[in-house]
């Protein structure tokens, strides 16, 4: 995968150095480097009127830019990172997609900026401090990933928040937001039918806007998004030739049936199936000898070698492939919140629609569920799970506030609204993370990863449906594929795995020994730290550790 890096010097009469082999264009005094892929390309070009053929994508955001300046962004939808050097204005701008699927990073140092999609690029620069950011490092001890949207692992090095610009010049450095998701009213149709025709449409304008040239691949699942994915890529492309899924599942451990599933929907689509047990590359007991090095501290380095192996085998299957996640965080089912806010509103014919599609949808299978579930005592509380695990050094919980900084995890609380969970779920870090572990891979030589649930016409959609009916158990969904999926996946609830992978094979080979780096004492406390897994451990947070140990190591 290509990547970029540029630096900027204002007073230089040249200003604009770029890494060899990144995507840029040159129109007049303005110039543009980055990474873009375009959602409604046809109305950005209507908007700009006449065009040289065979335009890039990058090209039209420069074209944006010279039209509108930065006003362009409200006019620009996809997935993408930019840096526009405007050389009338000395003025340079950056700007990262709405949600972060695209990296952005920056370093100001001594009054040269640097800028890339790649922290790599950044510190190979002589100049950029290596210097660690503690904070980012606590975060990942006790989350996996960082909890500012600014921070990276290295203090010197800044990342753009999604839906962010930066603006530099000899004035200084500036970062403003220039989106959020925002909820109105939920949309209103006549007919329940048009609810569904208009998910349809919007889906597959995701799906036609992602497609690459030649064949596509899709992460399948036995479960409702991905399958909903893979049969409306079959309806836009209308060859199911060019479409090639693969399902991971762990049959051998946990006996899950994803793959019995996927099959279901493979042999109904006509589309090729590739059934991946994971149970055996979930875990590489050799991850440490592999000498597998990553900007960041990850704990997916325990798998990585064969998520390597497996990506550059997708690669040559398709050079991009599908990505179903994001209607879980879309469609909460939020019933109290909207309930309430129609007695808010006085709505009381709406009031009473709602109650009478919750008994309709919920159905005698659903309220016999909510009957046992009142009848069984109520549960004792468990260990509080985020507790600051024992082997965590005291100096350094202290100093970073780590208790303080968990306690304050989740107390953030959208304003009031009737969909509050929609609201919380995509202002959560975690998204821009996904999207960097996703980009190890494609640094690695794997295909390019695409979301077309997370285009913004579509997400704004499903967010704004009426919570009941279309958001229990995703009905919008099931009532779009009734025709197009199986009946038994149609009728499946959403199944999680029933214990953690990772499990089973850490239990049987446990973790090769430590570094002995000696920055990872600051962090730990070594005798403390498991070096065998027990059911009484943190499992996530063990791996955090030893991931982090790795990383130090190799640094």
């Amino acid at each position: 995968m290509k990547t970029f890096g540029v630096s900027f010097r204002p007073h230089d009469d040249e200003a604009v150095a770029i890494l060899s082999g990144s995507d840029t264009c040159r129109i007049g005094a303005h110039q543009i480097i980055g990474n873009v892929r375009l959602d409604d390309r046809a109305s950005l070009e209507a908007r700009i009127g006449s065009l040289p053929p065979r335009s890039s994508d990058l090209e039209i955001c420069l074209r944006a830019y010279i039209a509108w300046g930065d006003a362009c962004v409200n006019f620009i939808q996809g997935d993408f990172s930019f840096v526009i050097w405007d050389e009338t204005r000395r003025r340079v701008l950056g700007v990262r997609d709405h949600l972060g699927v695209r990296a952005f990073h920056y370093a100001l140092v001594r009054g040269t900026l640097y800028i890339s999609d790649s922290i790599d690029w950044i510190l190979s620069q002589e100049a950029v401090p290596r210097d660690l950011d503690d904070v980012w490092i606590g975060d990942f001890l006790m989350v996996g990933f960082g909890l500012d949207f600014e921070r990276s692992v290295r203090r010197h090095v800044s990342r753009l928040a999604p839906a962010h610009i930066l603006d530099f010049s000899s004035k200084g450095l500036t970062t403003r937001r220039y989106w959020r998701l925002e909820i109105g009213d939920p949309v209103r149709f006549g007919k329940r039918a048009d609810y569904v025709d208009r998910f349809r449409e919007l889906l597959h304008q995701a799906v036609r806007d992602r497609l690459p040239a030649g064949r596509v691949g899709i992460a399948m699942s036995g479960g409702l998004d991905s399958t909903t994915l893979a049969a409306a890529t079959v309806d836009v492309t209308n060859e199911p030739s060019r479409i090639v899924t693969e399902c991971i599942h762990y049959s051998d451990s946990l006996q899950d049936e994803e793959g019995h599933f996927s099959r279901l929907v493979a042999d109904k689509l006509n589309v090729e199936l590739s059934l991946r047990e994971a149970s055996d590359s979930v875990y590489d007991p050799l991850w440490r000898a592999r000498g597998i090095n990553t900007a960041e501290p990850t704990p997916t380095i325990v798998q990585a070698y064969p998520n390597m192996v497996f990506a550059q085998r997708n690669r040559e299957l398709a050079s991009v492939w599908f990505f179903g996640e994001g209607p879980d965080d879309a469609l909460p089912f939020d019933r109290d919140p909207y309930l309430s806010w129609l007695i808010s509103r006085r709505d009381w014919k709406g009031y009473g629609l709602a109650l009478a599609d919750y008994a309709r949808v919920k159905g005698i299978a659903g309220w016999r569920k909510t009957f046992l579930r009142a009848q069984r005592p109520g549960r004792k509380p468990g260990v509080d799970a985020d507790n600051i695990p024992a082997w965590i050094s005291p100096e350094f919980e202290r100093e970073m506030r780590l208790s303080e900084r968990l306690a304050d995890l989740g107390r953030s609380r959208p304003a009031p609204h009737w969909k509050p969970s929609a609201i919380r779920a995509f202002s959560d870090p975690i998204w821009p993370a996904l999207f960097d572990t996703l980009r190890v891979g494609e640094m690695a030589g794997g295909p390019e990863w695409r979301h077309p649930f997370l285009d913004l016409r579509l997400l704004q959609y499903l967010i704004s449906l009426p919570t009941i009916p279309w958001a229990w158990r995703k009905d919008i969904l099931r009532q779009a594929m009734r025709d197009k999926l199986p009946s038994e996946v149609l009728s499946r609830d959403k199944t999680p795995l029933v214990d953690q992978p990772l499990r089973a094979p850490l239990m049987k080979h446990g973790f090769p020994p430590l570094s002995g780096a000696p920055a990872f004492e600051r962090y730990v406390q070594l005798e403390a730290l498991p070096r065998h897994y027990s059911p009484t451990d943190h499992l996530d947070r063990v791996i955090f550790a030893h991931a982090l140990d790795y990383w130090l190591s190799c640094d």
